[in-house]
């Protein structure tokens, strides 16, 4: 009996801890409403596109909406959130490459800036964003460079062990 009710406890626990981590993933309210998916137009030049049509400095890259509001990154995963606070050092540089012209609404201490150009991001942020984008990308080369090396070892075969894709042969039909 007394087993029984401390595995209840345990049981009960998990399930409230389950319920808990889901909550803290909490969407953010950011006051734009986007009731069908805007029309959307390439930034020349760029992988990003942005909505001219929309009240917001809102873009679209990679599959996720990116909005810029208040000061702040939000990205969600369809036209109309849910939005999650992103940190600057998180969003993708094509995103922050987006010429001060494409802001439907810049902040007003952008208006001194070239409508050409980027936005100033480091007067605002700092350093450590840059900081913090040049160690992830310095990590993700040395990551790609160990596939490779790994790969040479194995002598020109991948995971699965079947010949690579980069002209060294491949599977022989027979």
């Amino acid at each position: 009996m007394f087993r029984r009710t401390i595995l209840g406890v345990i049981a009960t626990a998990a399930v409230m801890g389950a319920a808990g981590s889901a909550a803290a993933q909490v969407s953010v309210n950011i006051g734009i409403n986007v009731p069908a998916p805007p029309q959307l137009v390439v930034v020349p030049a760029s992988p990003v596109m942005y909505a001219p049509a929309v009240e917001a400095n809102y873009f679209f890259y990679a599959g996720q909406y990116y909005v810029f509001t208040n000061g702040g990154w939000f990205v969600a995963p369809r036209h109309n959130g849910p939005w999650v606070v992103v940190a600057p050092e998180f969003i993708p540089r094509p995103i922050l490459a987006v010429p001060v012209r494409y802001y439907h609404a810049p902040p007003p201490e952008w208006r001194h800036w070239r409508r050409e150009g980027p936005p100033q991001w480091a007067p605002a942020w700092g350093r450590r964003w840059e900081e913090g984008r040049d160690h992830r990308e310095a990590v993700r080369d040395e990551r790609r460079e160990d596939r490779h090396e790994g790969r040479e070892e194995r002598g020109g075969r991948d995971d699965r062990g079947g010949r690579d894709d980069r002209g060294r042969g491949g599977h022989r039909g027979g």
